[in-house]
């Protein structure tokens, strides 16, 4: 049996073997989409406000010939813990060739660390917010993944099951057919919405979003609306700060409708984009030199045949008042326009019934089921 030599990573070598690592994983595999690259070595920058409230330790596998055949990232959110009442470490960005010994060690040195920090349950694979890739791909491993979504070989949740870990919670998307014409029942309930609740669609630019507060108010907004979901930890002032400026630049302003009421308050929101993965799968993880060129043409020019449902958020008191209904009879259009011929949501709980009964008008299918397990330490 080969020796597997777990080491913390340190240095900046060792940081890019971490980084580079799935580019051996998933060579072959047409299904995979890469991060990038500068994602996961900001993990690494002792700056990142991503560890504002989070302490992190990464672990690579080595084998005898000294290249890395694994890693992972223990991750212990003091927010979630505080706010869940738990003692967790999470693991997150795991990777690992088809041995048991690698998956092992890595998950057991991730365990030994939680314990000498007194936690009680190691669960993952999560990130350090909802927003982050969360979830063990379990099925469909023959659809191709996305950019905000893991994707990973069938033998991960072999390993998982053959190590002791169980289920905690499932996710699945929804693929739906974007329709030619808006759903008679999405046209009806818009209508009533606005008449009875006084709601009405606000397309927004950046000055909306940069000067007048939106950016702002819209993750405010999903701070509220997502905070009884599973693991969920509202997002710091410097945290929203980040994701306003590194992703809403991103993205068509077309594609994020918001809903206002009579008062002008933001009560609804739906971020979404057309798919990025045949991009960054050119791209292969990096903007340089030319990375950036595939993911400027898919997002202007050549766009993909899928657009993403990043996400949808309500505040909790207009839950059930027919804002999905305002938001697809706003979208439906532009996404003809732009030729979208299906959209996929993001993972959604599988328990979460309110939200994916919304879909029946669209023919749903649900697909590509991710785990998060759990095992006590």
């Amino acid at each position: 049996m080969k020796r597997i030599r777990i080491k913390a990573v340190k240095t900046k070598h060792e940081i890019n073997d971490f980084v580079n690592l799935p580019d051996r994983i998933y060579a072959d595999c047409p299904q995979y989409v890469p991060d990038l690259k500068s994602d996961i070595k900001e993990i690494f920058n002792p700056d990142n406000v991503i560890l504002e409230h989070s302490d992190i330790k990464a672990f690579l596998a080595y084998n005898d010939e000294g290249k890395a055949v694994g890693r992972i990232l223990g991750i212990i959110n003091h927010n979630a813990n505080k706010k869940w009442n738990t003692r967790n470490v999470r693991f997150g960005y795991i990777e690992f060739m088809d041995d048991i010994n690698i998956s092992k060690a890595l998950l057991e040195a991730v365990e030994k660390w939680g314990k000498e920090n007194g936690m009680e349950y190691i669960q993952g694979p999560m990130g350090f917010f909802d927003f982050d890739k969360e979830g063990m791909l379990i099925e469909d491993f023959d659809q191709i993944g996305s950019m905000v979504t893991i994707y990973n070989h069938p033998y991960y949740p072999k390993h998982m099951e053959s190590l002791g870990y169980t289920k905690e919670v499932d996710w699945v998307q929804v693929c739906l057919e974007v329709p030619k014409e808006i759903p008679a029942k999405y046209s009806r309930v818009a209508k009533l919405s606005q008449e009875m609740f006084g709601l009405h669609v606000k397309k927004l630019n950046n000055t909306d979003i940069y000067k007048r507060g939106y950016g702002r108010k819209i993750f405010n907004l999903i701070n509220t609306a997502y905070s009884p979901l599973f693991g969920y930890t509202e997002l710091s002032e410097k945290q929203i700060d980040l994701y306003i400026d590194k992703y809403l630049p991103l993205i068509d302003k077309k594609m994020v409708p918001v809903i206002e009421n009579e008062n002008g308050e933001l009560i609804g929101v739906t971020i979404t984009m057309g798919s990025l993965s045949h991009a960054m799968q050119k791209a292969k993880g990096s903007l340089f030199p030319f990375g950036w060129f595939h993911i400027l043409r898919s997002l202007k020019w050549k766009r993909e045949e899928k657009a993403e449902l990043l996400l949808i958020a309500i505040r909790p008191d207009y839950q059930g008042l027919g804002v999905n209904a305002l938001f697809f009879n706003d979208l439906i259009p532009i996404y003809n326009k732009y030729k979208f011929k299906y959209a996929e949501t993001g993972p959604q709980l599988e328990d979460n019934i309110k939200e994916l009964s919304q879909w029946k008008a669209l023919n749903p299918t649900y697909n590509k089921r991710r785990r998060c397990y759990k095992k006590k330490l």
